[in-house]
């Protein structure tokens, strides 16, 4: 029996511990800084807004741990010996392992901007982020988010949650420039101008923040010389892997912990997953670091399998995300660039809401289905992942769009306007295929 010790207690440390115990009678230590207990990260502006507690964010009671025997130290590990399989940690104790696991995560990004260390800036990612984020909005009246990502867009609602002004920082022409297609970055802009009031700034870079006599931001000056008062910078300009206290091991680091896609280290014995680590070999159309709350979940499952004995390499299949923006849902599967490259076409149509859309991009020389981006109405995650994964044409997908719609029976339904706009752009004579039950049902059964 080994002593399976795991740094780091979010979604690629907790998973790799559960299915380890699913699979072992490993002695399992996870060990955290951050929280006592597993949480849902994704749930924190929720905590904030007031929609939930703390406690309603753990998915697992705290009696869990200990009758599955998974041992929870609170620490912090300052240096990692992989000569010795020791962990020095903050509190001068010292913790043995036999094969240890990072699953560290990651941390907000921040730049040497002037005055970036004022009182009330701040990025979020982890549970002190927002107990920070607490005492640094408390009876203020306007706050500045810098960078134009999702955790920006979660900031932002919550902070009107508040009643709390947001101006927005972007600064590409639209919003997400760098992920998103020119339409869908225009309609999440009109989302957030008009629906919600968000004082969005284009193009638009931070040069200064600038601080009171008594530490505290007083305002921001952006690259164009432009004042805007304020007493909270949200920065929201990306995450780096956390894993400073690794600096001087003979861990191989890079910007993450270099990994192969069995997820070993260059030492033995010493695995890393989530968000620090990096593939020495990326998959193709993936980046080498993928912070992304699934791919996390993934790697962990595999991981297991790996410490029990079934070494098991890490396979991402078809990329895909979900997200919200604040009142509007999205979905992407597959591979959806901002700017199409030259073997792509795609179809695209919009709701006259400006809040409903769908894209499917495809290859231009045989029609398959490479991507898909849909805004506003829920899709079925198997129907589209398997459209990609088999390479069914667009005309397939768009004759069977009810198979992939997962929207309530009483909501409005869009498959009949989608196909004639499809058929009108296109020249073709699509016509909707009836919903195959029969294929739904047989799906069904491989969850139940």
């Amino acid at each position: 029996m080994k002593h399976i010790v795991i740094i780091g207690n979010g979604i690629s440390g907790i998973t790799t511990a559960r299915h380890v115990r699913k699979n072992s009678d490993h002695r399992i230590t996870v060990v955290s800084a951050e929280s006592d207990h597993f949480f849902s990260r994704t749930a924190l502006m929720y905590i904030y807004m007031g929609h939930m507690r703390y406690q309603d964010t753990k998915p697992y009671e705290d009696w869990f741990w200990e009758k599955n025997r998974i041992a929870l130290k609170k620490a912090y590990v300052q240096r990692v010996d992989t000569d010795r399989k020791t962990l020095y940690l903050n509190n001068n104790e010292t913790l043995d392992y036999d094969v240890l696991v990072l699953a560290t995560g990651s941390k907000p990004r921040k730049f040497d901007w002037k005055g970036v260390d004022a009182r009330g800036v701040q990025g979020l990612y982890s549970l002190q982020d927002l107990e920070m984020m607490e005492q640094n909005t408390k009876d203020i009246r306007r706050a500045v988010i810098v960078g134009g990502g999702l955790i920006g867009v979660e900031m932002a609602e919550m902070l009107q949650s508040r009643q709390i002004e947001v101006t927005f920082l972007v600064r590409e022409d639209r919003f997400w420039g760098g992920v998103m297609p020119k339409e869908e970055g225009e309609l999440i802009n009109r989302h957030m101008t008009h629906d919600h009031h968000v004082d969005l700034r284009l193009q638009t870079e931070l040069k200064e923040i600038v601080p009171d006599a008594n530490g505290r931001v007083q305002h921001i000056i952006t690259h164009n010389d432009k004042k805007i008062d304020c007493q909270f910078v949200g920065l929201t300009i990306g995450v780096v892997p956390n894993i400073d206290f690794l600096q001087g091991s003979e861990i191989a680091l890079n910007r993450g912990i270099l990994v192969n896609r069995t997820l070993e280290t260059n030492i033995p014995d010493v695995y890393a997953l989530g968000d620090c680590a990096e593939f020495t070999e990326p998959f193709a159309n993936r980046r080498p670091i993928e912070q992304v709350w699934y791919t996390g979940r993934m790697m962990g499952e595999a991981l297991a399998q790996t410490l029990c004995g079934k070494r098991t390499e890490y396979k991402p299949g078809i990329w895909f995300n979900s997200a919200k923006f604040f009142d509007i849902e999205y979905q992407t599967y597959g591979w959806v660039w901002n700017e199409l490259k030259e073997n792509e076409r795609a179809f695209y149509w919009e709701h006259p809401n400006k809040r409903i859309s769908l894209r499917l991009v495809y290859e231009a020389s045989n029609q398959q289905l490479l991507g898909i981006n849909v805004f506003g109405i829920r899709l079925r995650h198997e129907v589209c992942n398997d459209w990609v994964a088999q390479g069914k044409s667009v005309a397939y997908a768009i004759a069977h769009l009810k198979d992939a719609n997962f929207d309530p029976e009483l909501y409005t339904q869009h498959e009949a306007a989608i196909i004639a706009a499809y058929n009108q752009q296109t020249g073709e004579n699509i016509r909707l295929k009836k919903r195959s039950w029969k294929r739904i049902f047989n799906r069904k059964k491989q969850y139940i």
